[in-house]
């Protein structure tokens, strides 16, 4: 498997169950595609996302009819109670070419990592559903001990304009811009004052 970054906004994603794990998917993502969820019951939250919540009985439908419901999503997500049931709209989902994540069962083609974003990056962790606890301990790392990525990729791009300006070699831009992420002093100064990191990048880094 490999780690790509979609744009769903003209997509359909299609979540099974509507318990704890249901709802976690679809916070997950309600805000970048349309997501409708399928359940005979939904917890609390759900109202709250702007989904679509449909309720209906998938255990007892028949498979054309699952088939159906399936048919032209992106990616489906099971995520019911019924392992059973996951795996058998797994397979359906498989011989309609959808891509398929399984909360519980025979596994999909598709993880859902754990997601670390910031104003200008976003990092996805996975341990390939192997320990998802490990997956949450290195987004709260993450979170808790780089809480100066944003302005340092901001100070990066401003930088990088100005060296494509003043110098005409592509490696020498690309050593600057390294020794900079690696310059503990102005990292430190970006904890306390960006404008006073800005002046101290242009004094060292383009004269």
């Amino acid at each position: 498997m490999i780690p790509l970054i979609l744009d769903l906004r003209t997509r359909r994603v299609i979540i099974f169950g509507g318990g704890s794990v249901g709802l976690r998917k679809a916070a997950f993502f309600a805000e970048e595609s349309e997501v409708i969820v399928l359940s005979r019951s939904f917890l609390p939250g759900f109202e709250t996302l702007g989904v679509e919540c449909r309720t209906l009985e998938a255990g007892a439908m028949p498979e054309d009819e699952l088939s159906a419901l399936v048919r032209g999503a992106f990616l489906v997500v099971a995520a019911t109670s019924d392992r059973d049931l996951n795996d058998r709209i797994g397979a359906l989902c498989t011989r309609e070419g959808v891509l398929f994540n399984n909360a519980d069962g025979e596994a999909g083609n598709v993880i859902i990592p754990s997601v670390v974003r910031g104003d200008h990056y976003l990092v996805a962790v996975s341990t390939y559903g192997k320990s998802p606890g490990i997956a949450r301990y290195l987004r709260m790392r993450i979170q808790d001990e780089w809480t100066d990525i944003d302005p340092m990729v901001e100070l990066q791009a401003e930088l990088r304009r100005h060296l494509r300006e003043v110098e005409p070699l592509q490696q020498k831009r690309t050593d600057i811009i390294w020794k900079m992420l690696n310059d503990p002093e102005l990292w430190d100064a970006l904890r306390h004052d960006r404008d006073a990191a800005r002046t101290l990048a242009l004094r060292k880094y383009c004269p």
